[in-house]
């Protein structure tokens, strides 16, 4: 098989407060800000075209700068792809503006329900009104055809939809499937089968946010749905994707150690 032009890259893989994570004293937080391990930036992957320069983030997150600086070497992007409104998802729109990056036009794929969200509310309908991007509607299941080849079709999920609705993303490279799911409440709560999309695609980067249902001392955790990593691993074991996972939680012990966790920098053929 030849090599293809398009490269999925991973650009971050905590959950939306990062790692260090604020108010954390335990590890590996306190030995991240003791510079005895690597921080970890918000989970976010980027897809580039090694020949046109075309590159897209698929989230904007608080790290935004610095996944910007690897994805493009600090250029504005092609284009977003946004999941939701949490804030580890879209925050980073913020530097778009003028405060920072002075963007012009910069294209943002939303779901409808999302981009009236961006639309009604400051400080996001600013980047609107001073042409900083350029919101599109991009509706569940609706496939966009990238230049060169590539295509992305987002995909409803459940996932406490308060400001709005959630979806991930498939992306379609000329060899090969990958699938983005950062966040979904549960796999029973979803009207789709992860094993079947499993065994469509190559690559599944998923929701790994928490390893046991025990990691938030004092929390109810049904406040913070999201399935266990074994229960996905249980799920899709022997399943033709290799899975990957991201979108952990600072309390979560596989972000050291997890052999089938996604690790910044890792980077895919599609």
């Amino acid at each position: 098989m030849s090599s293809s032009a398009w490269k999925l890259v991973v650009l971050g893989i905590a959950q939306d407060g990062g790692m260090p994570h604020p108010g954390c004293r335990r590890p590996p937080c306190s030995e991240a800000r003791a510079g005895r391990r690597r921080a970890e930036k918000v989970a976010c992957l980027g897809l580039r075209h090694g020949e046109t320069g075309d590159a897209y983030l698929f989230d904007a997150t608080p790290d935004f700068p610095a996944q910007l600086h690897a994805l493009t070497g600090g250029r504005p992007p092609t284009a977003l792809f946004l999941t939701h409104v949490h804030v580890g998802h879209y925050t980073g729109l913020m530097y778009l503006g003028k405060e920072a990056l002075g963007a012009r036009a910069v294209l943002v794929y939303a779901t409808p329900r999302m981009a009236e969200f961006l639309c009604a509310n400051a400080p996001w309908n600013r980047l609107l009104l001073d042409g900083n991007m350029a919101l599109r509607e991009l509706p569940p299941d609706r496939t966009l055809d990238l230049p060169g080849g590539a295509r992305v079709t987002p995909f409803a999920v459940p996932h406490r939809n308060e400001l709005s609705d959630t979806v991930g993303y498939r992306i379609d490279g000329p060899q090969r499937r990958a699938l983005f799911l950062p966040d979904i409440d549960r796999w029973e709560d979803w009207d789709r089968d992860i094993r079947a999309l499993a065994e469509e695609v190559d690559l599944a980067f998923l929701d790994g946010t928490f390893q046991s249902a025990d990691e938030l001392a004092g929390r109810d955790m049904s406040q913070v749905p999201h399935p266990l990593m074994s229960e996905t691993r249980a799920r899709l074991r022997g399943a033709r994707a290799r899975v990957l996972f991201l979108h952990l939680n600072h309390t979560n012990p596989a972000l050291v150690e997890g052999e089938d966790v996604a690790r910044e920098g890792m980077e895919f053929e599609l």
